[in-house]
Parts: structure tokens; sequence; C-alpha cells
């Protein structure tokens, strides 16, 4: 039981404070925040029996009124639907909160079939399929007419006239998941009978080319730098190093971290299981020094209230499982500590490859261990083969000698 001293809630919340207190000690929630967060729930009683509501009554549509309140109020902190995140999660466990009389629109209910589609016949994890949706629910909500969805209808003009719009302005990356999502998505409507013609092949496609660019590896002693900069002394110093090491010398994608299980490690065999696209796992072996990182923060870094099964968890209450972005911060903060300026997790990825083939590793083996399925994908790093591509470089002609002084060419 945690003691509360600097609040006191006699208000609907009275039955639930002690309760919430000790699931957030469980939670790994250090006393300070634990009282902070306390603190706030005593605003939220008192507002709440001014109103004259309980607890049952905390609704989307009045939790919002209370922060806009609150804020206007002039509270600098706990003021937003996050800070409200910790209650209502533990309210909703306990079946307290109303339940939300959600209506499902032709649209939602449209998205709904096609991110079913996606996961399952298309094989795209969880998180790339909402990708997907986020990216073509403008279109679908362009076809609403009044109640109902106008998309038997569409024409080729229709097509192209929403590519033409959504896309100028954009980065080449963003056009082309608009216009890769759209094919997808016309291709489905196609399957599910909603358009009797085959539309996808009228989505136009975005100028680029591909291996126009070059992959941008870190140097050896910037990568030193980076992986200096993890204080291995600390708990989330530990965590940093071990993600940075399987990101620069296995080229892991900042998702397959995330989505990294403690039964994904393999300490007998040596190997590793990465869960990749298409929701393929495969088998990697497990370099010694990223063995050891990985060993010692399980040993004295991941917290005894860590929630889950996932390796990598956040190094703050509640210890839950890190995400793709938030492995992406562990990379962008370790850059902004070494002086290396903004840098993504993929840069690391590029960084392994480059290593592989500096140290004489065949293309097709950096294809491999990367897992990608197409070799044109690997052929990137060929520009930065130096080695290799000096065989291709003819020699620079050299002037000819004058054999006379008043010789002119």
């Amino acid at each position: 039981m945690v003691f509360l001293f600097r609040s006191f809630v006699r208000g609907p919340l009275e039955s639930h404070v002690s309760g919430f207190a000790d699931e957030l000690a469980r939670l790994g929630y250090t006393r300070c925040s634990l009282e902070q967060h306390v603190c706030f729930i005593a605003h939220l009683d008192r507002w709440l029996a001014a109103e004259r509501l309980g607890v049952g009554e905390l609704a989307d549509a009045v939790v919002d009124r209370y922060l806009r309140e609150r804020r206007a109020a002039g509270y600098v902190n706990y003021r937003s639907m996050k800070a409200m995140r910790p209650l209502l999660s533990y309210l909703d466990q306990l079946g307290m909160l109303p339940v939300a009389d959600v209506a499902v629109g032709p649209v939602a209910a449209l998205l709904e079939r096609y991110r079913a589609y996606l996961i399952s016949e298309r094989g795209l994890t969880a998180g790339t399929a909402r990708c997907y949706l986020d990216a073509m629910r403008p279109f679908v909500t362009g076809r609403l007419r009044g109640d109902q969805l106008d998309l038997a209808g569409l024409t080729a003009a229709d097509v192209t006239g929403f590519v033409l719009a959504a896309c100028p302005g954009r980065a080449p990356g963003t056009a082309k998941l608009i216009v890769t999502t759209l094919r997808s998505l016309l291709t489905f409507l196609h399957i599910d009978g909603v358009i009797a013609t085959p539309l996808a092949t009228a989505v136009p496609s975005v100028a680029g080319w591909r291996l126009a660019g070059l992959p941008r590896a870190l140097e050896p002693e910037q990568l030193r730098r980076l992986l200096a900069s993890c204080d291995r002394r600390r708990r989330r110093g530990r965590r940093d190093y071990a993600i940075l090491l399987l990101l620069s010398r296995l080229g892991l994608r900042a998702g397959e971290v995330a989505a990294l299980g403690l039964d994904d490690l393999d300490w007998h065999a040596g190997e590793i299981v990465v869960r990749s696209k298409a929701n393929r796992a495969e088998r990697l072996p497990l370099p010694a020094d990223v063995g050891e990182a990985i060993v010692a923060y399980l040993q004295s870094g991941r917290p005894t209230t860590a929630q889950g099964r996932s390796v990598f968890v956040r190094a703050k209450a509640p210890h839950s499982a890190l995400t793709t972005a938030g492995v992406s911060m562990v990379v962008h903060d370790a850059a902004q500590r070494a002086g290396l300026g903004t840098m993504h997790a993929h840069r690391l990825r590029h960084t392994a490859a480059t290593q592989m083939l500096r140290a004489g590793t065949p293309l097709t083996e950096v294809g491999l261990v990367l897992r990608q399925r197409r070799a044109l994908t690997t052929a990137i790093y060929a520009k930065v083969d130096r080695d290799a591509l000096q065989v291709l470089a003819r020699p620079w002609p050299q002037p000819r000698p004058c054999s006379n002084v008043g010789d002119r060419p």
C-alpha cells in the first residue's frame, strides 16, 4: 500500500485511488511520479464532484470537457489524454467506464474489410496495414455521398485526379506510398466485387528512379562515437547500446528490434529469430559482442516490472514494449550525443551492409543477411564497394610528351 499524504480524494474516485496507486507501483512508477498522478486524480475527483458526475459517466466527451477546463484554468501539466490514460486504463480493467457507443459508418466498415484483406490475404503486419488504411482514408472519405459510399461509379479519371491532388509537394517516398496503397485498395475493391472494372493500372507512377542515390553509411570512427555515447553504467545506456549493436552489426530494421522477444533468443544455438516484413521469421547467427550486450541489459538493465516478453522495454514506467518509434528515438538521441546530427535507424542498416562489403562479403550474402528478397534491392550497395568498382574504371589518358619545343598539337 502506498501512503498518500499530498492529496486527499473524497469524491467519486475515493474508493479507487488506493488500488490505482498500488497498480502504478506494480508497473514500476517511482514514488514521486506516483504522487504526482494521485495529485492529478484529486483535481479530477473534485471536478467530478462539482459537476455531480460519477465514475461511470467518464465518457470521451466528459474527459475532453474536463481537460479543456483544466487547460483553461492555467494548468501546465497533466492536461492531455496521455495524462488520463493510466487512470482510464485502470478503471476500464475494473469495468467502471461506460461502454463506447461506436457507430460504424460506411467508411470505417469498408476500411475494416480492407484491413482484414491486407493481413489475411496479403500477409501484411498490423502496423503496415494501419499505414495503408491511414493513406487511403482520404480517398474513401472523398467518395462519401451522404451516408453512402459511391465506389461503383469510380472511373480512371477519378483515380488519376486523386493522385494529382494528393501527391504534389510530397516527398518521393510519401508519394510512392500513396500510389502503392491506392493500387492495393483498387485491387481489393475489384476482388471484393465493389467495382466491376480493375482500375489499379490507371494509377500513374511517381517520378523516381531505383538505385539513383547512394546509401549513407557511417564511417568506422563515427560508429565508434555513436556506440561510445551510451553510458553503460546505467540501465538505459545498456539498453541503447544493445539496440545500436543489433542495428549496426546485423542490419535489423527498427521494427524488427522492437518486435524482438525473449523467446527469439536461442542461446544454445547462438542464433536470433528475426520477425521481418510479411510476418516472416528468419534465423540469423548472433555475434558474440551483440549477445554480450543483450545479456548485460537483461541481467542489469531490463526492469523487473517489465510487461510482456519483449526484450526491449521503455526506460520509464509503465515498462511496456519499446515501439518502432522508440527504437528510432534511441538512434536519434545517440546521434545527438555523439555530435552526428539527425540520424534515423535505417542508416545503421546501410552501415552494416557497407561494412560487410568492405570485409569482402559477396553481395548475394549481404542480401541474405539483410533478408532482402530481390537482388536489385541489394544492388545499391555495389555503388559503395570501391574495390570492386575499381576494376571497371578505365585509366585516365595521359598527355603525350612533346618531342620538340616548337611542336604544337
